[in-house]
């Protein structure tokens, strides 16, 4: 028995076990294997019947690294480049190895132009973003958030203040730029009006 101090049993030999186990070791001659007249070990040398794989059809230009002579046979198509953000990813891709940081900071760059982007385009809809729910905000102040963080060796609290910054940007340059934009068009609206009863 095994997880005693006693010495495990010697292991049987093929032919005790054959006895006590009526079909062990069937398999161990290949000629006894009901399957060897229809084996034929013969792999492709790369496992695969073709030379080159089918290409998936391309939609839209793809961003493709100016390592690679062509796409690869494969790519995904569910974040499609549209806008500035993606006129800056094919700028990244077009004109930078991926092994330049430049071309990794021009994507990360891209991210942050998407990211602005949609959460204008959420305010020309009829849903616009909601920073207190999609933040977490309210979670924090329910579920013991600052509890969680004080005196507790977490990794992640060194970088929390800077979530903050990042989350809550986007939404200050857009009051800050929707109430310049307010401004200014009523500043136009009284020197237009002054200039009419003059």
């Amino acid at each position: 028995m095994t997880y005693t101090p006693q010495k495990p049993p010697i292991a049987e030999t093929s032919d005790q076990l054959r006895a006590r186990i009526p079909g062990w070791g069937a398999d161990l001659d290949p000629n006894d294997r009901p399957a060897v007249p229809k084996e034929k070990y013969d792999p492709h040398p790369y496992g695969a019947v073709w030379d080159f794989p089918d290409r998936q059809v391309e939609e839209w230009p793809r961003e493709r690294s100016n390592e690679h002579e062509f796409l690869t046979p494969v790519f995904g198509t569910s974040c499609p480049p549209r806008g500035m953000s993606g006129r800056i990813r094919q700028h990244a891709y077009r004109r930078y190895s991926e092994g330049r940081a430049t071309h990794w900071l021009l994507l990360l760059a891209a991210d942050r132009v998407d990211t602005v982007g949609s959460t204008l385009r959420s305010f020309a809809s009829r849903h616009p973003d909601n920073p207190l729910t999609e933040t977490g905000i309210l979670a924090e102040l329910k579920h013991h958030g600052l509890r969680s963080r004080l005196g507790q060796k977490r990794a992640d609290v060194v970088h929390q203040p800077f979530d903050l910054v990042i989350v809550a940007w986007p939404w200050i340059a857009a009051t800050v730029l929707t109430y310049r934009i307010v401004r200014l068009s009523r500043g136009h609206r009284t020197s237009a009006r002054s200039q009419a009863r003059r």
